[in-house]
């Protein structure tokens, strides 16, 4: 005969409090960063409601203002470099006492969806140092790498973190979109990569706000990526776009703080509101795309309509607002 008196089923528990962890982010907390990403990548119907939590209270009317964390976008084809510059990046930021959050996006499978989430492995740190943080994400089906996790994780850390780094996926024209989160974006080219007129037919060079050359201790050859950049930069009209050659491999490492110097005044001559508005958007339309697909898109009338209702908006407003109004927006126009 069965006991009567068993113990009850342990429950399952439920999704951390979004808003919680926005406060210890306020609170300058940096242990909390893999509670929130594990968060933003549960996109189970249960955690919604935490992510949403979370986002709202890290937009800028619950925080007075901006968050005060630099986001910076680093991308390049694969091979260029991009974590083994990273690494000597990361020293030089703790070297100045500033605290770093590393996203690197590794691309996901289109066959089985999996990731191997192994960039993490490249980037050398201090895993004892509670002021850095590196983590892995999948870039899911984004394939300019970055997933609407990726996305949520940035404006989230960048309240308590001094830099926040994505480094995505190297694929190309699609690497445009790390321009719309990122308030700075570096572009890593390794020499001889090719001519100025290459460097114009990538589709590339609108976005970076910082050129890198790597290898720079190679000589001519990084002399004459530079020289081609430039002439790159010139036919593009591009005049406020820094080049700066470094080499992350060289005994001490070449151009860091140079690299440093030039994303710190990049950063400075922003308007930090006005981009982070546009972000804000930018990533609430990936949300409710990521969420409603083409179909949802066509609803709103296409790209530019849904771009045009996100321009009207109240400039405050945080990401799961704009994501609730397009979806009501797509709603109404849908109705006979």
């Amino acid at each position: 005969m069965a006991p009567t008196d068993a113990a009850p089923r342990a429950q399952a528990p439920g999704p951390p409090d979004g808003a919680g962890l926005a406060a210890r982010l306020r609170d300058g907390d940096l242990t909390v960063a893999p509670a929130v990403l594990n968060l933003v990548e549960n996109r189970s119907s249960a955690s919604r409601a935490a992510i949403a939590d979370l986002l709202r209270a890290v937009a800028p009317a619950a925080l007075g203002g901006e968050a005060a964390g630099h986001v910076i976008g680093v991308t390049g084809p694969p091979g260029a470099g991009k974590s083994t510059l990273l690494s000597a990046l990361v020293r030089q930021w703790r070297g100045e006492d500033r605290s770093v959050a590393v996203l690197a996006v590794d691309p996901s499978s289109r066959r089985s969806g999996g990731s191997l989430l192994g960039d993490r492995a490249r980037i050398m740190f201090d895993p004892a140092d509670p002021a850095t943080f590196i983590r892995s994400t999948a870039a899911g089906t984004r394939l300019g790498g970055l997933a609407p996790a990726t996305r949520a994780a940035a404006h989230a850390l960048a309240v308590a973190f001094d830099v926040v780094v994505i480094e995505t996926v190297g694929v190309g024209q699609s690497e445009t979109e790390i321009s719309e989160v990122a308030d700075s974006v570096a572009v890593i080219v390794q020499p001889g990569s090719g001519d100025s007129l290459q460097f114009l037919k990538s589709g590339i060079m609108e976005i970076p706000d910082v050129l890198v050359v790597t290898k720079a201790d190679l000589g001519d050859i990084a002399l004459r990526a530079r020289r081609d950049l430039n002439a790159a930069l010139r036919s593009a009209g591009s005049r406020d776009t820094a080049v700066v050659a470094v080499s992350a491999v060289a005994t001490p490492p070449v151009g860091i703080a140079d690299l440093t110097v030039a994303l710190d005044a990049h950063r400075a001559a922003l308007d930090i509101p006005q981009q982070r508005l546009q972000s804000r958007r930018s990533s609430a339309l990936a949300d409710f795309v990521a969420e409603h697909g083409d179909r949802g898109l066509r609803a709103l009338g296409g790209l530019r309509a849904a771009r045009r209702f996100l321009a009207v908006q109240p400039r405050g407003e945080d990401i799961p607002t704009l994501v609730t109004a397009l979806e009501d927006h797509a709603r109404e126009l849908s109705r006979p």
